[in-house]
């Protein structure tokens, strides 16, 4: 237990912190997911782009507020793109 009153501030500080932080990652995690799915299912083009779309500005968003790295969030979305557009070249050259 905290003995002095600066340090049950933090306590308290690091609580909420830890909470933002953790449901952040959460949604992060949900949306590169949902772009994975979408890529390994016959999913329309326009919708693959438009999750990539929201996992990157997640990911981008999330590493500039500090709770994941920039160059974390930069390697997934490189991820990320690299799997759609072979989805999408493969799906244009199968047509």
């Amino acid at each position: 237990m905290p003995q002095h009153k600066s340090a049950e501030k933090r306590v308290r500080q690091s609580k909420r912190r830890n909470a933002y932080n953790r449901a952040r990652k959460k949604e992060a995690k949900q949306l590169i997911k949902t772009v994975a799915r979408l890529a390994a299912s016959n999913a329309p083009k326009e919708e693959l782009e438009k999750a990539l779309r929201a996992a990157t500005q997640k990911l981008d968003r999330i590493a500039a507020k500090g709770v994941i790295h920039k160059n974390k969030a930069a390697r997934q979305k490189s991820a990320l793109a690299k799997l759609v557009n072979r989805r999408t070249q493969s799906a244009s050259a199968s047509a």
